[in-house]
């Protein structure tokens, strides 16, 4: 056998094994949004909060470092 036959033969051995893996992976995927529904108004409000807070806390918390590091030294 040629180097070139058995580089092919790996490469569509490698693609092959590649998508075995796929079809199980987008099973799962289906099998979750079939599973899945529409927040109910309460359920999205009380998440989309819970994010902002969560947003909000991590800005502040960047902002704190900065002033710390950046403009803190400064004033000193």
């Amino acid at each position: 056998m040629s180097d070139d036959s058995i580089t092919k033969k790996i490469n569509a051995n490698s693609i092959k094994e590649g998508f075995e893996g796929i079809v199980p992976t987008i099973r799962s995927y289906i099998r979750v949004l079939k599973l899945s529904r529409k927040p109910t108004n309460e359920e999205f409000l009380t998440i989309a909060k819970v994010s902002g807070l969560g947003i909000i806390a991590i800005g502040l918390v960047g902002f704190f470092f900065y002033f710390l590091m950046d403009i803190l030294p400064k004033m000193v």
